[in-house]
């Protein structure tokens, strides 16, 4: 196979993008229809939750439809640049709600429900993920989040390193600064 010959599927999606850059809405429309679970499929990869994966591919669109012009197709392939879009969408996404809190409440939500504690192992768990909570308030936002992407989503260094562009080692340094920090907040425990 020669180095010339052109993804037919890559160049009637640089095509479509082109013509969504003139406002052309039926174009956005096959775009949509010939993406859309692709797309959402990486959102829901990095978000874990329909409602929000569908959000972020909602506001990806609208993206696409006011950026389509600064596309170009020498410098990436079309699925290439509408993947970094929702991407950066997804990860603003997380940026901006409370992964923590709403993670820790989930699981908390689940211990309860399996294991019928009294109320004063309530009180217990209850007073534990508020020390928590506060302990992760105080970390830099991104160690926090490294530290939340590697323990309460159960991803790898190198799953975190790609998701947040950053380099494998500085993950790293951040998950090991951010726990040695929540050992310390929380007594050495």
């Amino acid at each position: 196979m020669t180095a010339n010959l052109r993804d037919p599927t890559q160049d009637m999606l640089a095509t479509l993008l082109e013509r969504v850059a003139r406002e052309d809405g039926g174009a956005l429309r096959e775009l949509y229809d010939a993406v859309a679970s692709k797309l959402f499929g990486l959102a829901l990869r990095i978000l874990n939750k329909p409602e929000w994966a569908e959000e972020v591919l909602q506001d990806s669109f609208i993206n696409i439809w006011r950026h389509a012009r600064d596309y170009r197709r020498d410098l990436s392939a079309p699925m290439t640049w509408m993947s970094t879009i929702v991407r950066n969408r997804a990860l603003d996404h997380l940026r901006r709600i409370d992964v923590e809190e709403t993670e820790w409440s989930d699981a908390l939500d689940e211990l309860v429900a399996s294991d019928a504690p009294n109320p004063e192992a309530l009180t217990q768990v209850s007073d534990a993920a508020r020390l928590l909570a506060g302990c992760l308030q105080q970390l830099e936002p991104a160690q926090r989040q490294a530290v939340a992407l590697a323990y309460l989503r159960d991803q790898s260094h190198s799953e975190i390193a790609a998701m947040l562009t950053v380099p494998l080692g500085t993950v790293k340094s951040w998950i090991r600064r951010g726990l040695a920090r929540l050992k310390s907040c929380l007594g050495g425990a």
